[in-house]
């Protein structure tokens, strides 16, 4: 079974294929800008923007099923209409799609959100994770939509560079205390994404941590194991 992973030079992506590796799966993978690791797929450059490269691309590689990883925060034409010219392509070949969505495409108004919950994003980021998720759906009626929470994992992360960087003093900023999300460890996400792809699950499901977090408190956790703890409380003060 061939898996072509869109976004495979990302933090997500990278992890995607190390487990396939580690298996000695069939994957492809596709980069925009900066290639990954060359010994870890045969790898196509690709801008999701562009429908014509995309089906291009999918009709080169012929995967079984694609895994639609990319990230393009707020910018529409990646995150919203790159991910539903990846649904056309993959809905015209017949190709099985994963789409791993955000939980940016909740407000946070409630407490608890399970996959029965309609989206009513605040922010861009999340309009347009909304927007792709509602699109990719009705293009593609088997399709797998995983929705995740902040990624973490082995101080690779965007929040974990960032806290380590305000702990040593080397970057100026806060962490929120407004902003709860479930953290997820990239491995548990990947695993996850694996057994999802590798099967036939149709339809919304929620892929995230245990534990509802605030990006301050994620950030306090990681004074634990580090030298330069000192100055945290200098750096971003009591939680408000």
């Amino acid at each position: 079974m061939k898996v072509l992973i869109i976004g495979g030079s990302g933090f997500l992506g990278t992890e995607l294929l190390r487990k396939a590796c580690a298996k000695r799966w069939d994957t492809a993978a596709t980069f925009h800008s900066c290639l990954g690791d060359p010994t870890a797929a045969a790898w196509h450059q690709l801008d999701i923007r562009d429908p014509v490269r995309v089906e291009a691309v999918l009709t080169a590689v012929a995967p079984r099923a694609v895994i639609d990883v990319t990230s393009g925060g707020a910018d529409w034409k990646v995150t919203a209409d790159g991910s539903i010219h990846i649904a056309m392509a993959t809905a015209k070949l017949g190709i099985r799609l994963v789409h791993v969505s955000s939980d940016a495409v909740f407000s946070g108004s409630r407490v608890y959100y399970d996959e029965t919950c309609a989206p009513d994003p605040v922010t861009p980021y999340g309009a347009a994770k909304a927007a792709a998720e509602t699109a990719v759906r009705l293009l593609c009626p088997d399709v797998a939509v995983a929705r995740t929470s902040l990624i973490i994992g082995n101080g690779q992360s965007g929040h974990e560079r960032l806290a380590h960087a305000l702990i040593a003093g080397t970057r100026e900023g806060v962490l929120f205390t407004d902003d709860v999300r479930c953290p997820v460890h990239v491995e548990d996400l990947a695993a996850a994404l694996w057994e999802l792809t590798r099967s036939d699950a149709a339809g919304l499901f929620h892929l995230a941590g245990p534990d509802a977090l605030s990006r301050y408190d994620l950030g306090r956790r990681y004074r634990v194991t580090d030298p330069y703890r000192r100055f945290w409380l200098h750096l971003l003060g009591p939680p408000t």
